[in-house]
């Protein structure tokens, strides 16, 4: 890392860094080809069959392993290209843009799995891991629990200690992606059957080394979405594994899943992404190939549809913007990502699988399209819901937030120190991730400190600011709403939230942390590389749309917002950039 570089020389490095970033996501986008060209082995046509006929897309596969793509799970100081998760991130957004299935089969998954081994494995459990990732192998994680609502502290696999000293498991988990193809094993088992944080442990496994007959391959399980992913099962009979098997100690697990949880769910929710990027770039190739008159005419479906295709490139600003912030404070803030992390996988139901429905305004009947550029969209529509599922999803997330509310209002909430600048800015280099500084809940929060900070400092010279600044101190009035609100909560042993009321408050803050991240890359982007993420009007129709979903009322926007981010999409689509806040080319 460039920490430890002389002064004058870090900004340099730190320029070098980027471009070769730049040029890794360049060189993947080049080779995996224009989705849209028929021709593509890699394009839309062949990922559509492939989704149809529920296998793997095996030339996508393929070309991810010719570009190393397994090589960017693994830390550089294991011998692979991880050295931070926003690059990682950046990474994965081709991959996602084009098959969300191809994203989450092939790497996602491998990832969740070795960052547990990663942050809790020994010295020779992390070696082991990244020889296996680096030439190649898949790992699997087995978390999921259908029986219980993907509850993972409720465990159907046990493992009890023997007296030589080893484990027998018993019981089966019937959920795993990849698992028919893993060479490691993540498994989340109970080790101790009375309730409580000490119940569960985390084990890394051989699948090959499972003596036979003791380990069971289940059926596949088909799904709506990811139809090309293959979910296995697995089942043990009194099947021993060593004691070298753990990660971390007995009765660690639910700290360590917990802990895991605050990268896996920012680091899938911020790829996902890519997928609604690519559903309104569809959207927008549809309009212009189909609307007579194109992005001028003034007939009321005209102006519909720009609504439409505007707003959704404002949600995916507005959830970019948290995801992005989610993202980088894995290095900068990583005592505070447990609230960050939940926030961003909570809106993402909601935000982005809306986006992409409003969009199927623009596509009429074109949405129910299967085949063709359009095939695409109706995909992403049925694979993004599913990565909303699961252990990591909307229950798990409030479960995560809604015991911190009192403390983070008591304690923190117009009392903590503004978060760095650095937090807000896309591509600035990152401190090495330190996994031991994670924390499941330290009562801070430096993002929504930004919020009246950035308010109090919003110039107003003109008629789009001066809204901006209006919108920012309206938030900032529901902020302190909010914290009345939860100090005046039932509290069961003066520490715990009880009753329904918590579920919206947690709502209304997830909402107010996303107003604070736009506001922060506003403000701190003033004078950088992207001169539209120096705009104001982009900052306030993101700000008008979440007071309008906190229920306040608000003007009208002036008409010079909608124009500047209606010029955006314009510009963006004509020039091959992805509408992300990167703003990289992308072809197709």
């Amino acid at each position: 890392m460039v920490t430890n570089a002389p002064a004058a020389a870090r900004p340099q490095a730190a320029a070098r860094s980027e471009a070769q970033v730049r040029a890794r996501v360049a060189d993947l986008e080049a080779l995996l080809g224009d989705p849209t060209d028929p021709a593509n082995p890699a394009g839309y046509p062949a990922l559509l069959r492939a989704d149809d006929d529920a296998v793997r897309f095996a030339h996508g596969e393929e070309l991810l392993d010719d570009f190393g793509m397994h090589t960017e799970y693994v830390p550089a100081r294991l011998g692979g290209r991880l050295d931070s998760i926003e690059t990682l991130v950046r990474v994965m957004r081709p991959v996602f843009r084009r098959d969300v299935g191809l994203g989450m089969g092939y790497g996602a998954m491998s990832f969740m799995a070795a960052s547990d081994v990663w942050n809790e494995g020994g010295e020779d459990q992390q070696r082991w891991l990244a020889a296996r990732l680096l030439r190649g192998a898949r790992a699997a994680i087995a978390q999921h629990e259908t029986a219980h609502s993907n509850d993972y502290v409720r465990s159907r696999v046990t493992a009890r200690e023997t007296p030589s000293g080893g484990l027998v498991l018993s019981g089966r988990k019937p959920m795993i992606n990849n698992l028919d193809r893993a060479e490691a094993l993540v498994l989340f088992c109970r080790t101790d059957p009375a309730p409580g944080s000490r119940s569960h442990s985390a084990l890394l496994l051989d699948p090959a080394e499972l003596p036979a007959g003791r380990a069971t391959l289940l059926d596949r399980h088909m799904a709506l979405g990811l139809r090309g992913n293959v979910w296995g099962g697995i089942a043990f009979d009194d099947c021993p594994v060593p004691a070298s098997a753990l990660l971390g100690p007995v009765g660690s697990g639910v700290a360590t899943a917990l802990r895991s949880f605050q990268i896996s769910r920012t680091v899938i929710s911020s790829m996902v992404l890519a997928a609604v990027d690519t559903s309104l770039r569809t959207a927008v190739r549809f309009d212009h190939e189909h609307r007579s008159g194109g992005w001028t005419s003034g007939a009321s479906d005209s102006q519909r549809t720009t609504a439409a295709i505007t707003g959704a490139f404002v949600n995916l600003l507005l959830y970019d913007c948290l995801a992005t912030v989610a993202t980088r404070a894995i290095h900068l803030l990583p005592e505070q990502t447990s609230v960050y992390s939940s926030a961003v996988k909570y809106l993402l139901p909601r935000i982005l699988t809306e986006t992409m429905y409003d969009l199927s305004i623009v596509l009429g009947g074109g949405f129910y399209a299967r085949t063709g550029t359009l095939g695409i969209f109706q995909k992403h529509v049925r694979d993004v819901p599913v990565v909303s599922l699961g252990h990591a999803g909307t229950v798990a997330c409030q479960a995560t937030v809604i015991p911190q509310l009192p403390r983070l209002a008591a304690r923190s909430w117009f009392r903590e120190e503004e978060a760095p600048a650095a937090l807000f800015r896309p591509g600035q280099a990152l401190p090495e991730f330190d996994a031991g500084r994670l924390s499941l809940a330290c009562g801070r929060d430096g993002l929504s400190a930004t919020l009246p900070a950035a308010a109090a400092d919003i110039p107003g010279r003109g008629p789009v600011e001066r809204a901006l600044a209006q919108l920012a101190g309206l938030l900032v009035d529901e902020f302190r709403d909010l914290r009345d609100r939860v100090l005046a909560l039932e509290l069961r042993d003066r520490t715990t939230p009880v009753g329904a009321a918590c579920f919206p408050l947690m709502d209304r803050y997830a909402l107010l942390l996303a107003a604070s991240a736009v506001l922060g890359v506003w403000r701190h982007n003033q004078g950088g590389p992207d001169p539209f993420l120096a705009d104001p009007a982009w900052a306030a129709a993101a700000l008008h749309r979440i007071a309008r979903r906190l229920g306040a009322t608000v003007p009208d926007l002036p008409r010079e917002c909608e124009t500047r981010v209606r010029h955006e999409v314009q510009l963006r689509f004509s020039d091959q950039r992805g509408y992300d806040l990167y703003n990289t080319p992308v072809p197709g």
